[in-house]
């Protein structure tokens, strides 16, 4: 499988800009205070369509030829954005037909963005020829280097049911199944007569008694709805690549119902992200010790599987908030920089603020940039200005290095499009991600965030445990992936719910784990979702080999009762409450030159813990770091093997930390070793010195 990353000689840090926005006569002060904050690059233009095309067929570019012109005079970088999330008003008013509808068929009408639908014949005819004027106009124009296609694809809405809609995925069915009888097949339609037997009867959900759609059916709708993003995308990217065939190619986001591994793999030349940490404080819910802003890493994750160097092209900069929705409180001294360093740690090698200053009329007057209202200087810009002086000087050696983890939590599309539906196995992926990602981080041990995606066996064994949570969904190809890795020696840990449905959702008739079953050596006898009257039973370890803590700790959520099917396999722990005590709960079964985990519900801080223990994983930092909790650790290494170790305080107070070998800290430029402290939000970047360096 390809790799698709960035490709930058150095770190390169910029901001997005709106010169629609602004008096032009802002403009040259703008661009000349950039360069001093080494802000090398901007983005612009991905929503002012109803300026380059004001009404249809007339064409307009003067302002936007004097703003890029002018960034260019101070050495700016562009990225142009193909307009198309925002269709003007004369568009929407005159053909109605490209507008996205509720479920109850209500059009959604003009006065925000991403109203419209991705399969309006009209409407991409139209941004076909939005984007060919664009490109034609601007792909020889030498402050450009890169375009993005439309902005944040499914953010706002990911569902659609216009009747382009309802026509495309009766097509798309047809198309997938040949007839109707598969079809039928395929969605389980003989349950409550629900048989179809003519394609006009096919139309994507549709309100219902109890609001509960044919499952089947609604899966496939997320797979219909990603299929209609990448084609509609496709059509920008088609015309960039002929038109405009020297600039890059990218979009930004990672928003739901969309196979944005396959966007890039088809029509990219790099993923994108836009990073708000606070989005992961907002709603902390009541768990003890909670990531807040830290568990912003994992999206960050999930982003660096699809291009492992990417682009932040939205980093948060202020406040955010709309006027009648979210709001953020600001990033307190020092987190604008934590959270730019987190990005970087985790793959970004071009990081854009949003925004340069904060707008003063429309929906996000309080979604602010760098600069305030009264465009003075702020504690935010003197930040900036410092991340930029610290990027110019380490830029080149962090550029183009990766993350480095022995450990991957799996994901994949049709788990997650099919959990949004089935709250049997649906919110336990969340509880069990939530829980392995908050130990590792605390524990300091990396992990990647890995969508089975095209995965091939070569890309798994690069990590020795790969933990797949809740996988109901399992395809034959899947399992032998799985059972390969085991048997070459990597150990994978599953969790409750495992395998029990095929690719169209249908639960299969076989014991659970179903295909997984025979390679974990336990099948599943029986199983209770916890709620209500049901309490989670407690647990005990019974391998008490000094790992096994006394504290009590429960199986939570949902509870599948384990029979050891093979003598080989071990009982690690079993339920010590219910009716089901002394049944195992947590099993392990040596298979070739690996061991398949099985544990019977949704995973907790204290599980993974002992897991953690028991499977071998270890920091690489244990040897030669002592770091408090509230510090994330991670490394970027470079292919010849030269590792950067990043060390992130997300507290606001000041943390002692342990340096057991000589190291030079890139930000400071300082040799450290010993006894150090690293202040409230502070970032260090350590690169361990060679011997001969010491001896010099």
């Amino acid at each position: 499988m390809m790799v698709k990353s960035i490709k930058l000689d150095t770190l390169k840090l910029g901001v997005c800009y709106y010169p629609e926005h602004w008096s032009e006569e802002l403009w040259e002060d703008d661009f000349r205070r950039m360069r001093e904050m080494n802000i090398s690059t901007i983005r612009v233009g991905e929503f002012a369509w109803a300026l380059f095309e004001p009404e249809e067929g007339r064409f307009e570019f003067n302002l936007f030829d004097r703003a890029l012109d002018a960034a260019h005079r101070h050495g700016l970088e562009v990225i142009m954005g193909t307009p198309t999330a925002t269709p003007p008003a004369w568009l929407t008013h005159r053909y109605p037909e490209v507008l996205n509808a509720a479920q109850d068929g209500t059009l959604y009408h003009h006065g925000m963005r991403r109203h419209y639908n991705y399969n309006s014949s009209k409407y991409r005819e139209l941004c076909a020829t939005i984007t060919r004027e664009m490109a034609s106009h601007y792909h020889d124009h030498p402050a450009i280097v890169g375009w993005q296609l439309d902005n944040e694809f499914n953010c706002e809405t990911n569902v659609f049911y216009s009747e382009a809609d309802h026509a495309a995925f009766r097509e798309w069915a047809r198309r997938k199944y040949g007839t109707l009888e598969a079809l039928n097949e395929a969605w389980g339609t003989v349950v409550w007569s629900q048989i179809y037997s003519e394609w006009e009867q096919i139309h994507l959900p549709r309100p219902t008694v109890a609001d509960s759609p044919n499952p089947h059916l609604a899966l496939d709708e997320k797979r219909f709805i990603s299929d209609s993003v990448i084609e509609f995308a496709r059509i920008q990217a088609d015309i960039l690549r002929e038109v405009a065939p020297n600039h890059w190619v990218t979009t930004n986001g990672l928003f739901g119902h969309l196979d944005s591994h396959a966007l890039t793999d088809e029509l990219l030349d790099f993923f994108s992200y836009d990073s708000y940490p606070q989005f992961s404080t907002i709603f902390p819910g009541e768990e003890k010790e909670p990531l807040l802003d830290r568990k912003w890493s994992l999206n960050l994750s999930a982003v660096r599987n699809i291009s492992p160097n990417f682009c932040i092209m939205e980093q948060q900069a202020g406040p955010g908030g709309w006027v009648n929705r979210i709001e953020m409180a600001s990033p307190r001294p020092g987190q604008l920089r934590l959270w730019t360093y987190q990005s970087v740690l985790h793959g970004a090698d071009l990081v854009l603020y949003f925004r340069w200053r904060t707008a003063a009329v429309g929906t996000e007057i309080y979604w602010h940039g760098l600069n305030d209202y009264h465009n003075r200087p702020n504690r935010r810009v003197r930040e900036a200005e410092g991340v930029g002086r610290e990027f110019a000087a380490i830029g080149s050696a962090i550029s183009g290095t990766t993350y480095r983890a022995d450990a991957a939590i799996l994901r994949d599309y049709d788990n997650e499009w099919d959990g949004e539906l089935d709250v049997w196995h649906g919110p336990l992926t969340s509880r069990s991600v939530n829980s392995w990602f908050k130990r590792l981080q605390y524990r300091h041990i990396p992990v990647d965030y890995v969508t089975l995606h095209e995965a091939d066996l070569q890309q798994l064994q690069r990590y020795k445990v790969l933990i797949y949570p809740h996988a109901a969904i399992l395809t034959e190809a899947t399992a032998e992936l799985l059972q390969a890795y085991v048997a070459g020696g990597g150990k994978l840990v599953l969790g409750a719910r495992t395998g029990y449905k095929n690719e169209h959702g249908h639960c299969r008739m076989m014991p659970f784990p179903g295909l997984l079953a025979e390679l974990c050596g336990i099948t599943v006898e029986d199983f209770t979702l916890i709620k209500g009257t049901v309490q989670a039973p407690p647990l005990r370890w019974v391998d008490r080999d000094g790992l096994a803590s006394d504290e009590p700790f429960f199986a939570e959520a949902f509870n599948d009762i384990l029979h050891v099917e093979d003598a080989s396999t071990d009982i690690i722990a079993e339920y010590a409450g219910d009716y089901y005590a002394g049944s195992p709960a947590l099993t392990r079964r040596q298979h070739g030159g690996g061991e398949a985990w099985y544990y019977g519900a949704a995973f907790s801080d204290a599980i993974v813990d002992g897991l953690i223990d028991r499977l071998g994983l270890a920091s690489p930092a244990d040897s030669w770091l002592h770091l408090p909790p509230q510090v994330e650790f991670g490394v970027r290494e470079s292919e010849t093997g030269e590792a950067y170790f990043f060390l992130l305080n997300y507290g606001a107070k000041p943390v002692c930390m342990g340096i057991g070998a000589p190291c030079m800290e890139l930000l400071s430029g300082e040799a450290v070793e010993g006894e150090v402290n690293l202040s409230g939000y502070g970032v260090m970047i350590l690169q361990r010195m060679k011997m001969q360096r010491i001896q010099a």
